[in-house]
């Protein structure tokens, strides 16, 4: 596996020591986090009662070699129309977050590694199969 995208949740499981997660991290070249999934984590991190501490081992995270933040660009905003177009007319919406996340993935051919199934109706995305 080259490059993966790592969603919230997966992230989230990271923590808790989930096997598949961390085989994924482990055999994958490059790691990417969007910047749309760093603020759902920030989000749940200002929440709860270990703020600081959560963005600490996020920094040390997104500090590893191989692990990228992916900011939104033009063409991100490419793919974001292209799949929201395509989700809209086969009548299968998902949360607008989700749909700038799968636009990453596409933009770097990234495996999209989360435990959402509603990734699956994004046309061209490929999604790690031990999670589904």
């Amino acid at each position: 596996m080259r490059n993966i995208l790592i969603d919230t949740n997966a992230y989230v499981r990271f923590l808790g020591g989930d096997d598949r997660v961390l085989d994924a991290l482990a055999r994958a070249d490059r790691v990417h986090m969007s910047v749309f999934v760093l603020g759902e984590l920030y989000a749940g991190f200002r929440a709860g009662a270990q703020e600081k501490r959560n963005r600490e081992i996020l920094e040390r995270f997104l500090g590893k070699p191989g692990v990228s933040v992916l900011e939104a660009t033009q063409e991100t905003a490419e793919y974001f129309g292209m799949i929201k177009a395509a989700l809209k007319e086969a009548g299968r919406p998902i949360p607008l977050n989700d749909v700038w996340i799968a636009a990453h993935a596409l933009e770097t051919a990234s495996v999209l590694v989360t435990f959402d199934t509603h990734f699956a109706a994004v046309p061209g995305l490929r999604l790690l199969d031990e999670l589904a």
